[in-house]
């Protein structure tokens, strides 16, 4: 309470002070410490612990304090320098596995498989409800190769397909965005208009052109990209008639 009235009183001191004098520079520096010095009472990250276990997810305590990020929870920017923040890295020690962000075609995956490098603050970690994609590219690596296999949002019950927020295609209360990956229909927190290439599209119709697809979505097909697991000789054989790329590989 002291902290909150010291912050509501340097505000008075500011407004009353001359515009742009010395002494109001003064108290606005002084305001920005109280700020922040309240800040780490409601966020105190030296107590954290440095790892933490959610639905799959091994979430790492990150060290950056100028990095601004954006919170895959609550969808807010996280302020590296007054706030804890923690990223799915994946790995089985006390220390993260030292990976690039996605997994690059020549990466190995196997020996150390990345997280998926959800992020969010330390303050959401108890309400993430997405699981870690990594187990689902561990134990079951396959696409869904159906172009967009919509169902409409009435059979989702117009709630997002992943955190059941109300959506609805007029945006009340929530904007309904569909994933071009699932086919299905998710909030503006669970799908922030990522574009990914679709396998199915590539596969079917050699369409390489970035869509629209969910945050969960555009991570399962990030960690996927290393996994040769497309067969593509018996999904469409017709492409090596027809794709000159295709026909000199055969």
């Amino acid at each position: 309470p002291q902290l909150r009235q010291a912050i509501e009183e340097c505000k008075r001191v500011i407004l009353a002070l001359p515009e742009h004098s010395e002494r109001q520079k003064d108290a606005v520096v002084r305001l920005i410490h109280l700020r922040l010095k309240l800040q780490e009472l409601k966020d105190p990250g030296e107590d954290e612990p440095n790892i933490r276990v959610v639905l799959e997810h091994r979430f790492y305590k990150e060290k950056s304090k100028s990095v601004k990020q954006m919170c895959d929870k609550c969808s807010t920017i996280i302020w590296g320098l007054i706030q804890t923040w923690y990223t799915c890295t994946g790995g089985s020690g006390t220390h993260p596995p030292q990976r690039p962000c996605f997994p690059h075609p020549h990466t190995d995956t196997h020996l150390c498989p990345p997280g998926c490098y959800y992020r969010c603050h330390s303050k959401c970690l108890p309400l993430v409800s997405r699981p870690c994609v990594r187990a689902q590219v561990s134990h079951q690596a396959e696409y869904q190769l159906s172009i967009c296999p919509e169902s409409g949002l009435d059979s989702q019950d117009y709630r997002c397909a992943e955190c059941r927020a109300p959506i609805s295609l007029r945006g009340v209360p929530s904007e309904a965005r569909q994933c071009d990956y699932t086919g299905l229909y998710y909030c503006s927190s669970c799908h922030w208009n990522d574009l990914a290439v679709v396998p199915a599209r590539a596969i079917h119709n050699w369409d390489f052109e970035p869509r629209k697809v969910s945050r969960c979505s555009m991570r399962y097909l990030a960690l996927m990209v290393s996994r040769p697991v497309l067969k593509l000789r018996e999904i469409n054989p017709l492409l090596f008639n027809y794709v000159e790329e295709l026909v000199e590989i055969r």
